[in-house]
């Protein structure tokens, strides 16, 4: 009854913002009641170049609000990946989070349960929140959300081929599909970028001078004639759009390649929006003569 009321309709929460998500499918499993909820993830710190385990007593609750108002409640363990999670390290951390004695084995199992498919599976985050001892001494993962290195998903056919697209914007998935890393932003200014990086700085430039990006996009080193193409049809797409500013440094492929590539696929879509386009590098001066003697659209 209550899964009719939740299937085929949108659901919306913090995570999925005003516009929500499609419910597809209803996870029903047995209830238990919680006699005690406890905060554990495990996650790749860039700082050590190693796993850390976060864990913390204030489970069940928003882990940001806890980290902000009682930043000694979350303990940080780091893991060495020669070694792992030994059973002290993990009963240590089981004995602190507060379990009751006759549950610290089955936390201890858990706990490196959770980090072993961690490492097998490629994971970038394992966030179990609660971690639960139940009012009958169960240690219960009682809800979890696990993020994959997007680089291992050769290796991890089956953790990916759980995806539902569905659940991801339309335009992303999209982008995906031509080797576009594309994120929809809420702005009027489109941007159409090489390197991660410098569409970043792109973005902070424009909201800096006052404007506002309506997406990040990142078409990679080789800024193709295609990709250009497959860039701005999904820029083009969003009717908030009222600008192009195209940023590219033609490194690996040369600026005039990349302007007359451009020139071709504006012509070709028949595009009117103002673009505004900023070629750096390699026969820079050759793009610039290209675009500069580029016959207007009647």
């Amino acid at each position: 009854m209550f899964a009719d009321q939740m299937i085929g309709h949108k659901l919306v929460t913090k995570q999925t913002g005003a516009k929500g998500r499609i419910c597809n499918s209803v996870y029903i499993c047995e209830r238990k009641f919680a006699r005690r909820e406890f905060y554990l993830a495990i996650l790749m710190d860039r700082a050590t170049q190693a796993p850390v385990i976060v864990s913390s007593s204030q489970g069940g609750m928003d882990i940001e609000t806890v980290a902000k108002e009682q930043p000694d409640a979350i303990t940080t363990t780091p893991v060495d990946i020669n070694t792992g999670v030994t059973d002290d390290m993990a009963r240590t951390i089981a004995a602190d989070l507060g379990f009751s004695e006759q549950c610290i084995e089955d936390a201890k199992s858990t706990i490196q349960k959770l980090y072993q498919v961690f490492m097998e599976k490629d994971a970038t985050q394992i966030e179990i929140n609660p971690l639960s001892e139940t009012s009958d001494h169960q240690v219960l993962c009682m809800d979890a959300k696990l993020g994959f290195d997007d680089n291992a998903d050769y290796r991890q056919k089956e953790v990916f081929s759980w995806r539902d697209p569905s659940q991801e914007d339309a335009d992303e998935v999209k982008a995906a599909e031509y080797g576009l890393n594309f994120i929809k932003l809420d702005g009027d200014i489109g941007c159409l970028v090489n390197g991660a990086g410098l569409a970043m700085a792109t973005m902070d430039i424009i909201k800096l001078n006052g404007g506002s990006p309506a997406n990040f996009l990142d078409v990679g080193g080789g800024a193709t004639p295609e990709a250009i193409r497959s860039a701005f049809e999904l820029i083009t797409s969003d009717p908030k759009v009222t600008a192009i500013f195209v940023n590219i440094f033609g490194g690996i492929v040369r600026c005039d390649a990349i302007a007359q590539g451009l020139i071709n696929v504006v012509q070709q879509m028949h595009l009117r929006l103002p673009i505004v386009c900023r070629l750096q590098g390699t026969n820079m001066e050759k793009a610039a003569d290209l675009v500069s003697n580029i016959q207007p659209l009647l």
